[in-house]
């Protein structure tokens, strides 16, 4: 890997191409897990508390946070039998003539995938936190389930929904595990931070680029938990405001 040293930039141009690479994964892989997140994050808070489908969502909940607690390494060989060329989603993809495997979209996939459980968590409580009267309310003056949820509950619960999305940008960055396993660590094309940093360890002279890379990983990681710690107290904020405002309803 190249030095930026002697030339007056901060980072190399290969640095800065891991840079933008890491960015571009992790952002498509929240705006893919968004939309999924969004969906299991509405049927675990509105959803029934006891009988079988209460059940099913206590199982469901367990699914969806599978990969905070399981060896990153053994959610990425998941991903491998699932995408990979005889896996079910890999055969369905290969039909289009789009492959994942050793691409950037690869390693946006492991990237979203291990942001997930985040990403519910913090749109499950902001949706917890809005009060079913008020969607009551809009049902009463006309509104059906779909224009309720978009006009009450989803600007209700959007500071939680953007704290989980700004949490989920904050994990992709730092995905490592799923991602080497499933699509390798190929320079330019999966190689996102955490894998140059590895491979920059491996070298004898590495540590100056060691260095620059875990620095810019800290600050981009902790800027992202500012901005979602920020979201979550107007949140709050909201959220004390709205019990106040409706407390007789």
């Amino acid at each position: 890997m190249a030095s930026a040293a002697g030339d007056g930039r901060v980072l190399s141009a290969e640095e800065t191409a891991i840079l933008w690479l890491s960015l571009k994964v992790s952002v498509v892989g929240v705006v893919i897990a968004a939309p999924f997140c969004l969906a299991v994050a509405w049927v675990l808070a509105r959803g029934a508390r006891g009988g079988v489908a209460g059940l099913a969502l206590v199982v469901l909940d367990a699914l969806v946070h599978l990969p905070l607690v399981l060896p990153p390494v053994v959610t990425g060989w998941l991903l491998l039998l699932a995408f990979g060329s005889q896996g079910p989603v890999g055969r369905w993809l290969a039909g289009w003539g789009i492959s994942v495997m050793f691409r950037w979209t690869g390693a946006a996939i492991a990237a979203g995938v291990m942001a997930v459980p985040l990403m519910v968590r913090s749109m499950r409580l902001s949706l917890e936190a809005v009060d079913p009267r008020l969607e009551q309310a809009a049902r009463t003056l006309g509104a059906g389930p779909w224009r309720s949820f978009a006009t009450i509950t989803l600007p209700l619960a959007m500071p939680g929904v953007l704290a989980g999305l700004v949490l989920g940008f904050a994990r992709s960055l730092g995905e490592f595990g799923a991602t080497i396993t499933f699509v390798s660590n190929i320079p330019g094309e999966t190689q996102t931070l955490p894998l140059a940093i590895y491979s920059a360890l491996q070298l004898p002279d590495g540590d100056a680029v060691v260095t620059r890379l875990a620095v810019l990983a800290v600050a981009l990681s902790l800027g992202a938990l500012v901005v979602a710690e920020v979201l979550a107290r107007r949140m709050a904020l909201a959220g004390g405001m709205r019990r106040e405002r409706f407390g007789g309803l």
